[in-house]
């Protein structure tokens, strides 16, 4: 197993600042942190040309397979939504990743629409198993993009996000953790197959890194906080992930014993506050997670994609309630939760340059993904051999 990085070493930072921080964002915090993280004896094995007709292949392959796997069919999806429908992603539920809006002013301002540039399709998705009219056991894969104006810019977060977000109508029966799981596994499968895949057509690809494990670990974010108590959240991460470089995190969202979500969750979306039992008998929370490997170039822990069981009516006065946004309860996407007109149903992205670093055995987002980088950034890729698009 690789060998520990920088993430893991002890600070003089007390532990609460320490996981206040963790809970704050995504990235890494400075382009000092990133100057370290970068690896220094990388050489892509795939040059640019070779990189685009094998992100092509992962993509046909995975889109391909999840409609398979899943009982999905390819649909169009919004860029862009209006602010009224309450039907972007807010991604947490701590105000700080705002959408980025707009106003049209449309017919000399006799008839202006008020848009937002999607965040993520999660809510929308679900109002769209209605529109296509897919019932229990059939779904949607979307080919999505969004932008999160928010986050910071790092070798694996960018402004531009693109996910197979997909939905998958669902009985009441089903909402456990035996079918979530189940589901998890499926889309693990795809992920394998897309993997030998491409390494079949681009056989460099191969012998200098391990291959993605068989099968998944399942553990629950609790489990993971007593495993790693002194550590904050992506410090659990990764230690877990030099066990075991393949991990789904059950229960992400719910408050865990030392006061602290895992990591925060939007409240309208995924269901993590429903009580459930784990195989070994505990009690616990959430019938969601994050699917997190180890990559093998970057040396770090990578996540993949979020999914998860979607509210019902009663999860989400519940979670709403929890954090104080039962006002919301008056968008239509609400409403159409509440009201039981939208099919049950669970759901998730799939980061696709996430995926497709992952799988070609790239050290920055900006070798599979045309996008803005700032220049401190785009000068350390280059000074490591890491070819950012432009």
């Amino acid at each position: 197993m690789a060998k520990l990085t920088n993430e893991t070493r002890d600070d003089e930072e007390d532990l609460e600042s320490r996981k206040r921080a963790d809970l704050a964002g995504p990235g890494i915090g400075s382009y000092e942190d990133i100057e370290r993280v970068l690896p220094a004896d990388y050489r892509p094995l795939l040059g640019r040309r070779e990189t685009q007709q094998a992100i092509f292949e992962v993509k046909r392959y995975i889109e391909a397979g999840l409609c398979r796997e899943l009982g999905l069919m390819m649909v169009q999806v919004p860029l862009i939504v209006t602010a009224e429908s309450g039907v972007n992603d807010m991604l947490d539920r701590d105000g700080s990743r705002t959408p980025i809006g707009f106003h049209i002013s449309n017919d000399g301002g006799q008839h202006p629409v008020e848009a937002e540039v999607v965040q993520a399709a999660t809510k929308w998705k679900r109002l769209a198993l209605r529109q296509f009219e897919l019932g229990v056991g059939e779904g949607l894969c979307t080919d999505m993009r969004a932008v999160r104006k928010d986050y910071f810019l790092d070798h694996d977060h960018s402004a531009y996000v693109d996910q197979w977000d997909w939905e998958l109508a669902m009985a009441a029966e089903d909402r456990n953790l035996g079918f979530l799981t189940d589901v998890v596994r499926r889309i693990w499968s795809v992920l394998k197959g897309a993997e030998s895949h491409v390494h079949e057509l681009f056989p460099e690809l191969r012998g200098r890194y391990p291959a993605l494990p068989d099968e998944l670990e399942f553990m629950h974010a609790e489990e993971l906080l007593e495993r790693y108590p002194g550590l904050p959240r992506k410090q659990r991460e990764t230690m877990i992930l030099q066990e075991h470089p393949a991990v789904f995190i059950i229960g992400i969202g719910w408050t865990l014993a030392d006061g602290y979500p895992h990591e925060m969750r939007a409240s309208d979306y995924d269901d993590w506050s429903t009580e459930v039992t784990m195989p070994d008998g505990r009690p616990a929370h959430g019938l969601n997670g994050d699917l997190l490997v180890w990559n093998p170039v970057t040396r770090r822990r990578h996540e993949l994609s979020s999914m998860g069981i979607r509210v019902d009516a009663v999860a989400l006065r519940q979670q709403l309630g929890i954090t104080g946004q039962l006002d919301w309860l008056s968008f239509p996407y609400h409403r159409a939760i509440t009201d039981g007109s939208v099919p049950l149903s669970i759901g998730g992205g799939i980061g696709q340059s996430r995926t497709q670093m992952l799988l070609l055995h790239k050290a920055h987002l900006g070798e599979v993904s045309v996008t803005v980088w700032p220049q401190v950034l785009k000068d350390m890729c280059a000074s490591r051999h890491i070819d950012v698009l432009d």
